[in-house]
């Protein structure tokens, strides 16, 4: 028997080790397997070269509970250890590991959020148990070796009578973590952390129906045998070649990494690079709902199998954190801070590869299937318009298939459009006027005006419209976008020509007194414009510079403080040449007047969508007195 003192600076590192990383302290589970995974692999090197003389065989992992005895037992048929080799690893190597790990982050790692712990490994066991136990028997022709150690700093090494190849270690479950004795919780956990791990893991039993046997009587009772109840996924989809899976092959994995997810995504990118850093995964477009903030933390971030983390900020570019997958890479750092792996140069390798990986796919979508892309554009466009926003190398890529869809379903590329519309809708200072709406139905009256101009109307309806035409007016020189309803027509793309007014100037100024005294000073700016006789008498429009700053402001940036709290500001545009400005003005009864002015002013805001609540109930009130 060996005893021994473990030569630390620290003088108790176990209860360092429990209180630092209590919050997270589920981890254990993930390191150990992660280590007797490691242990396997290792083997399976050494069998492959001939080093190791020993049959690798088809080994398993296995994870027992034993409630009564208040233990946790993880086995492995891995290369295992000699004594010599327990005293090397785990006595120095390991425990230095631990020890040099809490020193470097006991201070700043709460608030550094650290990622993982991996590099802690083995000694992490002591944060959910009060003494652990190997037993292990190297591949060598070696004795097997049983270490015991009960969360000091002294240890035991005895032979042991263990005869199959690989290390068992035992967990004596501590009175304050015997949680991990429930088989729910310790499903959950290797589900969470080892789903998709390279070596199968035996947790208990299932039972399998045999197949039935051609000749079985008509009141055949199906029969079961007893089978390993494995519950991981060795093999998934992203670590095989794209060449060898099926449309069916991605969407089953989909399922498989979201089971309460229903709907189908979209379509997927398989990544697959190994120079001049390792990546693998697949990534998955969903449907996409409006709201930025529901879609977050949807993809896995693994490590050689082994799950680390759904906060993927800052190695998956910041617009597709809202996608769903799975990325792998054994060359991210994962014992850094969040700032540290941001400024780390082979994150931002990864993240400009998936970036460009991201667009080159979208490009052969569009280009191989258009008719099918722009059936999907409503599902993907928030996440497309965000990137062009965020990632400049996106941006460049963007214009081959970045859409702008039209109120009549038609869809153009920036460079289609503005062929298609620069002929009729270049205004006299020989700039092009994109007109959007942001909703077909409550803009319908100004769109069909526009229509009837033979203007085009794009619907541009995204909660992040105002920043992204911001973006493209001032990349386009002589372009720029105004929704529908922010002035009457004829003010949005001027030509040369000019309508004459009806009304001479003295007239104009009168009527424009009477409809200041009249209409509310504080939302509303009169207007008199010569417009056709046939258009609206009174159209109520909102300056787009005054909207754009608000939206913009209301969604982050926009560079004006506060504009989201402005009151909404709108111009109320009369047309002097309809019978109802000269009705208004002949009228020399104040209140028909009024009632005139008040009626127009109401069924302008109808068309606005502006009429609400009290004022509504009195317009309707007022209607219907009109047509007694």
């Amino acid at each position: 028997m060996t005893t021994g003192k473990i030569n630390v600076s620290v003088e108790n590192i176990f209860p360092l080790i429990k209180k630092f990383l209590y919050n997270d302290h589920e981890i254990f589970l993930r390191e150990l397997v992660s280590n007797a995974t490691d242990a396997t692999l290792k083997l399976k090197h050494l069998t492959s070269i001939g080093e190791a003389k020993v049959e690798y065989g088809n080994p398993i992992i296995e994870v027992k509970i034993d409630k009564e005895g208040k233990k946790l037992h993880l086995i492995d048929q891995g290369l295992g250890m000699t004594a010599e080799e327990v005293e090397k690893y785990i006595n120095q190597i390991a425990f230095s590991g631990a020890e040099e790990f809490l020193e470097k982050y006991k201070d700043s790692a709460k608030d550094s959020g650290i990622i993982g712990h991996f590099g802690l490994g083995f000694y992490s066991a002591f944060m959910v148990a009060s003494k652990v136990e190997i037993i292990t028997k190297s591949y060598k022709d070696e004795p097997a070796a049983h270490w015991t150690c009960d969360g000091s700093p002294e240890f035991t090494i005895v032979p042991s009578d263990k005869t199959e190849r690989g290390t068992e270690i035992i967990l004596h479950i501590a009175e304050d973590s015997l949680e991990f004795l429930e088989e729910f919780k310790i499903r959950e956990l290797l589900t969470k952390y080892n789903k998709f791990m390279p070596i199968p893991i035996k947790f208990g039993t299932k039972k399998e129906a045999l197949p039935k046997p051609e000749d079985a009587p008509d009141d055949y009772k199906t029969e079961y045998k007893e089978v390993d109840n494995i519950i991981n996924n060795p093999t998934p989809a992203w670590t095989k070649q794209p060449v060898d899976l099926t449309d069916e092959d991605y969407k089953n994995f989909y399922h498989e990494l979201y089971p309460m997810q229903f709907e189908e995504p979209l379509f997927n990118i398989h990544l697959n690079v190994d120079y001049p850093f390792n990546l693998t995964g697949i990534l998955y477009f969903p449907k996409m709902s409006a709201d930025l903030q529901l879609q977050k933390d949807k993809i896995q971030m693994y490590q050689n199998q082994v799950f680390v983390t759904d906060n993927v900020e800052g190695i998956v570019p910041e617009f597709l954190v809202m996608l769903k997958g799975v990325i792998d890479s054994p060359d991210i750092p994962l014992n850094v801070s969040r700032s540290g792996l941001q400024a780390d140069s082979n994150v931002k390798k990864i993240s400009n590869y998936i970036t460009r990986k991201v667009a080159d796919k979208l490009k052969s979508l569009f280009t191989e299937n258009r008719e099918d892309f722009e059936q999907k554009w409503n599902d993907i466009k928030i996440v497309l318009e965000y990137g062009m926003l965020s990632e400049p190398k996106f941006y460049e890529k963007a214009g081959d298939f970045i859409l702008y869809p039209s109120v009549d379903n038609k869809y153009y590329t920036l460079a289609e459009l503005k062929e298609a519309i620069s002929a009729n809708q270049t205004d006299k200072n020989g700039k092009t006027v994109v007109l959007y709406a942001s909703n077909k139905e409550a803009q319908h009256g100004y769109v069909e005006i526009a229509k009837e101009k033979g203007y085009e109307v794009l619907l541009l309806d995204s909660p992040i419209v105002s920043h992204l035409i911001q973006k493209l007016e001032s990349d386009n020189e002589n372009l720029t976008f105004v929704r529908v309803d922010s002035d009457h027509i004829d003010k949005l793309i001027q030509k040369e020509e000019t309508q004459i007014s009806k009304l001479s100037e003295d007239e104009s100024t009168q009527l424009k007194t009477v409809l200041e005294e009249i209409v509310p000073k504080a939302n509303y700016s009169v207007q008199l414009e010569p417009m056709d006789s046939t258009a609206a008498p009174f159209i109520i429009t909102q300056p787009e510079f005054m909207r754009r700053m608000k939206e913009m402001s209301q969604t982050g940036g926009g560079g004006m403080f506060g504009m989201g709290n402005f009151p909404e500001m709108y111009n109320l545009v009369v047309n002097t040449n309809s019978e109802l400005a000269t009705t208004i003005l002949n009228t020399s009864d104040k209140s028909a007047q009024e009632s005139l002015v008040k009626q127009a002013l109401d069924l302008a805001k109808i068309s606005q969508g502006l009429l609400k609540g009290e004022e509504l109930t009195a317009f309707v009130k007022r209607s219907f007195e009109l047509i007694k």
